[in-house]
C-alpha cells in the first residue's frame, strides 16, 4: 500500500500548490505524491483541498488510495464534460454496447441463412453484401449496408472518442 512507504524530504503535490509546509501525518502525502501536481490541481478544482481531506479522513485506510484514484478520475472527467462528467462517459459506453449487440445479432441472422442456404456463390454490389443460391440465381440479402454502416459509426466514434479518452490519465 502506498501509505506506508517511505516518503522523500520533498512536499507532496497537495502541500505545494497550497503553498503549505507538508507535515509528516499530511492525510495528503501518500496518495498525491510530489510528481502528481496536475493530478491534484484537477482533483482540488473541481472537489477543493477541504472536501478531498473530509473524503480521506472518513474512509478506512485500505481503500484511500481507491478513492483518490477515483476522484481524480471523476475529476478528469468533470473537467472534459462539465455538464454530465462521468455520467456522459457511461451513457457513451452504454450506447456503443447497445449498438454493438445490434451489429452482432444482424451478423448472427445474416450467419444464420447462409448457413441454411446451400449457397457456394457470394457477390457483393457496393452497398450490400448478397448470397446467392446455386440452383436459382435469387439473391438473399442480409440486409447489411456495410458501407454507409462502417462510414457512420467510425465517424461518431472519432467524434465521442476524443471527449472521453481516459486511457490517457497517467494514475489510473
Amino acid at each position: 500500500m502506498r501509505g506506508h512507504e517511505p516518503r522523500s524530504t520533498s512536499s507532496c503535490a497537495a502541500c505545494k500548490l497550497l503553498k503549505r509546509r507538508c507535515s509528516p501525518n499530511c492525510i495528503f502525502a501518500p496518495y498525491f505524491r510530489s510528481d502528481e501536481a496536475k493530478k491534484f490541481a484537477k482533483v482540488h478544482k473541481v472537489f477543493g483541498a477541504s472536501n478531498v481531506s473530509k473524503i480521506l479522513v472518513e474512509v478506512p485506510e485500505e481503500q484511500r488510495e481507491d478513492t483518490v484514484n477515483s476522484l481524480a478520475y471523476e475529476a478528469e472527467a468533470r473537467l472534459r464534460d462539465p455538464v454530465y462528467g462521468c455520467i456522459g462517459a457511461i451513457a457513451l459506453l452504454q450506447r456503443k454496447m447497445i449498438q454493438l449487440q445490434h451489429d452482432l445479432a444482424l451478423a448472427r441472422a445474416c450467419l444464420a441463412r447462409y448457413v441454411a442456404t446451400p449457397s457456394v456463390i457470394v457477390s457483393s454490389d457496393d452497398h450490400h453484401r448478397v448470397i446467392t443460391g446455386p440452383f436459382d440465381d435469387s439473391p438473399v440479402d442480409c440486409g447489411v449496408s456495410f458501407d454507409s454502416f462502417n462510414q457512420n459509426i467510425s465517424y461518431e466514434l472519432n467524434q465521442e472518442a476524443n471527449m472521453y479518452d481516459f486511457s490517457q490519465i497517467p494514475y489510473i
